[in-house]
């Protein structure tokens, strides 16, 4: 980064955290958030910050989102490591290469399909796969795991507040997925006009997150920044009029100190171009005067050169300057001397130069006439075009200089917006909007020509695009950028345009508006509208009112309105002559979950092996209308127990969902995928699932979405033992309760419930699982409600209650139903629960058969509880060879399905029955938490009554507790738990049990 030049005054406290972030790199991962106002001095201290990574040979990367380039995708984040991906192709797979190709123009020509141009094009040409964007995220961040080998990485974003919504998601991702390495993410941005998404960064990223304000310089530190030859008098006028600020200090004071101008007076003639810079009300009155003095300044050239270089780009390579000001090279080059012998551009890498700060080139771009800046953009966008740059490239000068009816720009706009639209929605779905502003009025709605694949042949041939398509296209690409309510109103436009005949397109936007409206949370308008288009058509058989017709089935499913989706269901046949093999399939993918609802479990199966043969006999391209549909099949087949079929068709599902580009509806397919391999033990691959869920969820920025994939999550982190992780989404999930009293706002309950428990605040845990069911007759599912009612008795029997265990026990057996095997051996384990206090020989055998029920079926995390459960009762019958027999079995499976908390607990039960248990692998500790125990020594430097202390607390015992069982006093316990939380690096006894459950 370059060299601020003034001195660098003050900002102690900033420099410290910048030290402690550096210092911290080394050890992990880590994020830094630089806020403050323009001019505040963030890109200084950035520099500072490069500095300090030199020092400790660190290696850096820099890059910067630009003002009057907001929209280009991932801006900021190609301006950091594009040079250096030219240099150095990182050792990735073949795959990961071409989908950063479509990002990167250094990778661009390993996208299959293209040469060495920049990656869009390819990507519109169809070469790149289409992907849904958590996949990108993903490479990206394997990306800097590579090249933070061997010493680290600190990737340095300015400018923040002007990035895209990709950059934003690509971040928020990495903080809420740090990349496994020693990397230093630091940022900086403006807050006022920072998203909120971008201002919680710092927040997300918790204990590796730092928020550092840029404030402004007192008066000691201004009179210091201007040096002992300036007067008091002198200082105390510039401090007021810069209000502190290091940028605006600097402008002022390089003025002079006897410009009448600087003062607010009017000194003489004013410039028609001043009078554009006198607009810039967001810079103050005495800086924009310093500014206007500062260009007037310039030799003529020069400025114009500055003029021509602020509408090029941010980093400006001369020749397209000189084109954008038309200028002979050679003059443009001598105007570039006079521009950098005057600081007003500075070199860059690759023969390139930038303006000194942001507010300079914003000056410059402000005192241009609006036709000579329009005439610019075009002249830049043509010589673009010469060169062959994609369309992608050429947008951002297109949009700025179009006249209305230029069908060659519109064709520019449409290719640039399919060439990003998988990527950056967003900026796809902004120049989508621009394409449709210019098309007139007259334009025949249907479209003349329904070619979009090349923009050239599209514009030579006199054709505009197809404004029908383009509007379909802007609301997909509002819908998965997270712009519901801006889709659902395209969604709508467009339904004022579609004839009343037009029935096959009016239900498919119907449809997807209802999709919409649901995401927002406007679940009765989705119906409504649903309602009326289906009162327009006469036929209910034919595919688009079955589309419809399904959409209200599928609606009182997610409300178990068993009754209602049974009633809409009953009156739509098997298949029609004029049905295609999706929708066929999308209504046999409905029944199984409507029977299961009703409790008849023999028709449940039969209907769901009927759907099975219906999904395999369609392909993929079948169900580009009605595939969100086909996620009431895999529910199905996870509640009744049908694994392997469920994860087959989950597999399948994401593959087409990524395939089409319906990311709208992948987050469903992914939380019911993450919720089988869960029951399936296939723990790290359900958290991943569930992980992209929830991403997924983000981006839409729909509470709906959202929540399926945190409850996921938060069940799997609590199974793994990671209870802090658990806590968070289940609390999360549960904010996102809409109210709407449908499945998923139940099961958000449930899961952060099973979350408390887990985590050792049994009765708690225990109260709010009894309140997330209720009285168990809506809004949950017959196999949660079984999973529920055995928790409550395993909670109940460890609180030494077991009347109240027998209680839920009971529940459990009247709710199974006997073809159910994995509920039946759920039950059984419940009823074991229930007697082990009085008969631990009897539960241990009941366990047992809970056991082997519940492998039967394949939930061997369930099975392994249940014999974690008999082998507990049997040891306290006296039957020590069995209950070794059995702990040996559940930690064996806990350890193989990654489920840290239960292994540690069964690896105790089996210590205290005299195995020799080894130690088994350890997972690194949290960064800033002390290094591994090793050989001989316990954990983080606990002693040996501290980590027995620490591991009862993971056994969710109270103080109380603990002090019975050692002997000791409350307060003795209280005094060394203070100590396990020093040296453990926690607050909270969850805190202790995540981390010994870790480390065990």
């Amino acid at each position: 980064m370059s060299d601020a030049g003034a001195p660098l005054v003050g900002r102690q406290d900033a420099l410290g955290a910048l030290n402690r972030a550096l210092d911290a790199a080394a050890t992990g991962y880590g994020f830094l958030a630089l806020v403050g106002e323009p001019g505040a001095g963030k890109t200084r201290l950035l520099n500072e910050l490069a500095d300090g990574a030199n020092a400790r040979k660190l290696p850096y990367l820099a890059g910067r989102a630009a003002e009057f380039e907001q929209e280009m995708p991932f801006g900021a984040v190609v301006d950091a490591l594009d040079d250096r991906l030219e240099d150095d192709v990182p050792d990735l797979p073949p795959a990961a290469l071409r989908l950063l190709g479509t990002v990167f123009p250094a990778l661009a020509d390993r996208v299959a399909g293209t040469g060495a141009g920049h990656a869009p094009d390819g990507a519109a040409d169809g070469a790149a796969d289409p992907v849904a964007r958590y996949q990108l995220h993903r490479s990206v961040r394997h990306l800097l795991e590579r090249l933070a080998a061997p010493s680290g990485l600190v990737l340095i974003l300015d400018d923040l507040h002007w990035a895209d919504d990709a950059t934003i998601e690509l971040l928020d991702h990495l903080v809420r997925h740090p990349p496994r390495a020693n990397v230093l993410v630091a940022v900086a941005y403006r807050p006022a006009q920072a998203s909120p998404r971008l201002a919680a960064l710092a927040d997300a990223a918790g204990l590796v997150g730092t928020r550092v304000p840029v404030r402004p310089l007192t008066r000691e530190e201004v009179a210091e920044f201007l040096g002992p030859d300036v007067p008091r008098t002198r200082c105390e006028q510039l401090y007021k009029a810069s209000g502190g600020n290091p940028f605006y200090l600097e402008a002022l004071a390089r003025m002079g100190r006897h410009d009448d101008r600087l003062l607010g007076a009017d000194g003489g003639e004013r410039h028609e171009w001043e009078r554009g810079v006198a607009n810039l009300t967001e810079v103050p009155p005495a800086v924009r005067t310093a500014l206007q003095v500062e260009l007037s300044a310039l030799p003529p050239e020069a400025l114009l050169m500055a003029r021509g270089a602020a509408v090029a780009s941010d980093v400006f390579e001369p020749a397209l300057a000189a084109v954008a000001a038309e200028m002979a090279q050679q003059d443009a080059l001598a105007a570039l001397d006079a521009l950098t012998a005057h600081d007003v551009v500075r070199p860059t890498h690759g023969g390139r130069f930038r303006f000194r700060h942001p507010l300079v080139r914003h000056v410059a771009y402000a005192s241009t006439a609006a036709g000579w800046r329009f005439a610019a953009h075009s002249r830049v966008s043509a010589r673009l075009a010469e060169l062959g740059a994609p369309a992608a490239v050429r947008a951002h000068h297109v949009l700025r200089s179009a006249r209305f009816g230029d069908r060659e720009a519109i064709w520019t706009l449409v290719e640039a917006a399919r060439a990003v639209a998988l990527q950056a929605p967003g900026t796809a779905a902004l120049w989508l909007e621009a394409a449709l502003r210019l098309m007139p009025d007259g334009t025949d709605p249907s479209g003349a020509s329904g070619n979009g694949a090349s923009g050239d042949g599209a514009a030579g041939d006199g054709a505009h695009p197809d404004r029908i398509q383009l509007l379909v296209e802007l609301a997909h690409a509002q819908a998965v950028s997270g712009h519901a309510e801006e889709g659902r109103e395209t969604a709508r436009t467009l339904l004022s345009l579609l004839p009343p005949d037009d029935t096959v397109r009016r239900a498919r936007t119907v449809q997807l508006c209802a999709v919409m409206d649901r995401q927002l949370g406007r679940i009765h308008e989705a119906r409504a509208l649903v309602l009326d288009e289906l009162r327009r058509i006469t036929d209910r058989q034919t595919p688009e009112a079955v589309l419809l017709r399904i959409r209200l089935v599928a609606d009182r499913i997610q409300r178990i309105d068993t009754r209602g989706s049974h009633a809409v269901l009953e009156t739509i046949p098997e298949s029609a002559p004029q049905w295609g093999p999706g929708l066929v399939a999308a209504v046999a993918a409905m029944r199984p979950m409507v029977a299961y609802g009703r409790g008849e479990v023999a028709e449940a199966i039969a209907y769901a092996e009927a759907a099975d043969q219906r999904f395999s006999a369609a392909s993929d391209g079948d169900f580009a209308d009605c595939l969100d549909y086909m996620v009431w099949l895999l529910f199905a087949e996870a509640f009744l127990g049908m694994y392997d079929s469920a994860i087959r068709h989950a597999d399948r599902l994401v593959a087409i969902t990524r395939a089409t580009g319906q990311t709208f509806i992948l987050g469903y397919m992914l939380a019911g995928q993450s919720r089988v391999l869960m029951m399936l033990g296939r723990l790290e691959e359900a958290a991943a699932a569930a992980d992209e869920a929830t991403a997924v969820g983000r981006e839409l920025r729909s509470p709906e979405v959202l929540a399926y994939g945190l409850i996921q999550q938060c069940l799997t982190a609590s199974w793994t033992g990671d209870h802090e992780r658990a806590l968070r989404a289940g609390e999360e999930a549960v904010a996102c309760d809409t109210g709407s009293g449908e499945w998923w706002t139940h099961m958000a309950h449930v899961a952060l419930a099973t979350a408390i428990t887990n985590a050792g605040r049994t009765e708690e845990g225990a109260d709010a699982l009894v309140a997330a069911c209720g009285d168990g007759t809506q809004g949950l599912d017959f196999s949660t409600l079984v999973m529920c009612a055995e928790q409550l008795a395993c909670a109940r029997a460890a609180l030494g209650d077991g009347e109240g265990a027998a209680g839920w026990a009971d529940i459990a057996e009247a709710i199974v139903h006997p073809a159910l095997a994995g509920d039946a051996g759920l039950a059984r384990l419940a009823r074991a629960h229930a007697v082990r206090l009085d008969e631990p020989s009897r539960a241990a055998k009941l366990a047992a058969e809970a056991a082997g029920l519940l492998a039967g079926t394949g939930r061997r995390p369930e099975a392994a509880r249940a014999d974690l459960t008999a082998g507990i009762a049997h040891a306290a019958a006296g039957e020590r060879g069995q209950a070794r027999e059995r702990l040996r079995a559940a930690a064996e499976v806990f350890e193989q399905c990654g489920m840290h908390g239960l292994h540690a607990q069964a690896v105790r039960e089996q210590r205290r029955l005299g195995v020799r248990v080894p130690g088994g692998p350890r997972t690194a500790p949290a960064r800033g938490r002390g290094k591994s125990a090793g050989k001989g020594e316990l954990p983080f430097g606990l002693s040996p009554r501290e980590h027995e202390i620490a591991l009862l607390v993971a056994e969710g015992c109270s103080n109380q507790q603990i002090a019975e069982r050692l002997f000791l006093s409350v307060r003795t316990v209280e005094t060394h738990l203070s100590r396990v939380f020093a040296k453990i690096g926690v607050s909270s006894r969850v805190g202790v049990a995540t981390a010994m459950n870790r480390h065990e």
